[in-house]
């Protein structure tokens, strides 16, 4: 942060936290700072219930560390993941409890109730505007605070205050972008569904039992729902005629690569962490994931133990999000995979587990990775 004037009286009655952004990464972070007995005051430039695009689909780990919290969210169960190419269909069942199909907008709505349940402090409405020594300005002065949590989203502005944007990463990278729809109809499935197309994978995930949430993920340039829908023939049949739900949203480019997540007594949580892709959904469990380990290092007054915490949580999702991304670039490759996972189905469903904390990664072994080797060589 920067040199300012300010002595130590002036950070008398200040905040433990003061938390920039108040969507899912924010909130929970804040639930997890007043659990632990942390003064909390969080900042958000728009009001309650706050919508983004997303896919919407929690995955089990997600919806077990909210239940943790005392937040109650309802929802629509899904039991697995479901990936369509062409005629090809692989499906795997998570092992143990289902994830959860929720619109964001109920999300954000359970989760301000527990913070107010809380007594978290909540100001609407109110933007920061930059990063002072003693905590962070807003249009109606400095609001003091031990410690400042930046969760305010993948184009993250307290990332760049605390000097931890990275200028130029992923610049040899192609560019993601993502888009969500909601449609009034029955989901046809418990199960959320991915479908492959030209560059681009559809997602439909169950929110209600009269409504889909459609996302589509892409590679290149910005460009609408409607325009990227025909590249998934099958999907756009079962959907035409039906009612849209909500008004598009849209997200990207995905890529943010931060130098770091801790500087001084700043922390970043959340997209504002640092963001590889939304392709296998994890982004909100793995924030929720972030949160926890943010308050235990505060707690324990060991911020800079966040840091190592933070790549710790990250490593597995990171490198299963890098391989499907690789498989998204090469199609003859991504078919031969999911013919795989396809012969495989109790295969496909420990690795679930294993991507989602279910289940230790021993309990993929050596046999059934060797199996699912050969069936990738042989399919």
């Amino acid at each position: 942060m920067a040199e300012n004037t300010e002595d130590a009286e002036s950070a008398r009655g200040a905040h433990d936290l003061a938390i920039v952004g108040g969507g899912p990464a924010g909130l929970v972070t804040a639930i997890e700072a007043r659990l632990a007995g942390l003064s909390v005051v969080v900042l958000d430039r728009g009001r309650p219930p706050i919508d983004k695009a997303c896919g919407e689909g929690l995955m089990p780990d997600a919806t077990k560390r909210l239940a943790a919290l005392g937040v109650a969210v309802a929802g629509r169960p899904f039991y697995g993941i479901r990936y369509l190419d062409g005629k090809i269909v692989a499906q795997g069942l998570f092992p143990g409890p289902p994830g959860l199909g929720v619109r964001r907008t109920e999300l954000h709505a359970a989760l301000v109730r527990r913070a107010e349940e809380l007594a978290v402090d909540l100001r609407w409405g109110t933007a920061a505007t930059g990063l002072r020594e003693h905590g962070v300005e807003t249009a109606a002065g400095l609001l003091t605070a031990r410690f400042v949590v930046g969760a305010d989203g993948l184009s993250s502005r307290v990332r760049r205050w605390a000097g931890l944007e990275r200028t130029g990463a992923g610049a040899r990278h192609p560019r993601r972008f993502g888009v969500r729809r909601h449609y009034a109809i029955a989901p046809w499935s418990d199960f959320v569904e991915v479908t492959w197309g030209d560059a681009a994978e559809a997602y439909v995930t169950p929110v209600a039992a009269d409504e889909v949430g459609v996302a589509i993920l892409w590679s290149g340039e910005a460009k609408g729902l409607d325009d990227l829908l025909p590249r998934f023939p099958a999907l756009a049949d079962r959907l035409a005629g039906a009612p849209r739900a909500s008004r598009d949203r849209g997200a990207g480019p995905f890529l943010q690569c931060p130098r770091g997540v801790v500087a001084g007594r700043v922390a970043l949580v959340g997209d504002a962490a640092g963001y590889l892709d939304a392709i296998t959904g994890e982004g909100l469990a793995v924030a929720f994931h972030e949160a926890r380990a943010l308050v235990a290092a505060i707690a324990a007054g060991r911020l800079g133990a966040y840091a190592a915490a933070h790549r710790r949580i990250g490593r597995l999702p990171g490198a299963v999000t890098g391989l499907v991304l690789a498989l998204e670039r090469r199609p003859a490759l991504r078919r031969r995979a999911i013919r795989a996972l396809a012969a495989e189905p109790a295969l496909f469903s420990r690795l679930l587990g294993i991507h989602g904390r279910l289940l230790p990664a021993r309990r993929l072994g050596l046999p059934g990775a060797m199996r699912l080797a050969w069936r990738l060589v042989a399919a």
